[in-house]
């Protein structure tokens, strides 16, 4: 949970910094190739290297449920550092958020089966999944709405954890077994087409609604992957306080998601 939690911190920032790079406009390809959207890529390095370690001990519906922090993180930060008004059922939103991140990590069961069985049918179903995502990357292409982008990136970042998860990253490590492990390069092809999802639906909307967006979809949709194809455990008896967080987590980030940007304007000065 300590590592969660750093990816959280990590993906926050990295989150700020994209969508600092992003804010002037331009092509997609060129807000990727700015300084500021370089340093937050390498924040997402980090972020991914303490996944790896994370997703080694707890269950991946804790692990993208924690990281589902920066929802709340980045909407403080729209509202202390970009003057952007937050009404009181947006700060509600944060709360329940919050809670339901509580809840869901702490039903998360202890037990992990190290034995994957039918690896072959979870690397045919992912691969299946990349290609979906991609198509329909460039299907939304021409819309000029934000939450398209920020669900397909959720589905590519979220895609990425999974595969991790099925990884199965211990101290022994071969580099050489990894090279011709086919759930790596799946990793990748995730990673770049959530990476580019997210900067274009940063360029379209505003940060905390997207990440609200892709938040969302990272935490329900691996976790719900994890439990029914990678046998990720839920603790004896609470089941119920993982359907509650998640519900949380919905009300939340569905509140946040439909947000518009406000400025809170000063006083006029006679």
């Amino acid at each position: 949970m300590t590592f969660a939690v750093l990816a959280m911190l990590c993906s926050t920032v990295a989150a700020i910094l994209q969508a600092d790079a992003a804010r002037p406009g331009g092509r997609t390809s060129s807000v990727m190739a700015r300084p500021r959207f370089l340093a937050g890529l390498l924040m997402d390095v980090v972020t991914w290297l303490c996944m790896v370690v994370a997703l080694q001990h707890i269950p991946i519906f804790a692990v993208q449920a924690t990281l589902a922090g920066a929802i709340a993180m980045t909407a403080l930060y729209a509202r202390y550092f970009r003057g952007e008004w937050l009404r009181p059922v947006h700060r509600l939103a944060i709360g329940a958020s919050i809670l339901g991140l509580a809840l869901v990590a702490g039903s998360a069961g202890i037990e992990r089966k190290q034995a994957m069985t039918g690896h072959g049918a979870t690397v045919a179903v992912l691969v299946a999944a990349m290609v979906v995502i991609m198509v329909a990357t460039l299907a939304v292409n021409p819309s000029t709405m934000p939450w398209p982008s920020a669900v397909l990136a959720g589905l590519g970042l979220g895609g990425g954890a999974v595969c991790i998860r099925a990884l199965h990253v211990s101290d022994g490590v071969d580099v050489s077994a990894l090279v011709l492990e086919p759930l790596v390069y799946v990793l990748l092809g995730m990673a770049a087409v959530g990476l580019y999802n997210y900067a274009r639906a940063l360029q379209l909307g505003d940060i905390a609604t997207v990440t609200a967006l892709y938040m969302a979809v990272q935490v329900v949709v691996p976790g719900l992957v994890g439990i029914t194809l990678l046998d990720d455990t839920v603790r004896k008896g609470f089941t119920w306080m993982l359907l509650l967080g998640l519900a949380f987590i919905v009300y939340g980030t569905s509140i946040l998601a439909r947000r518009r940007p406000e400025r809170r304007v000063p006083p006029r000065v006679a």
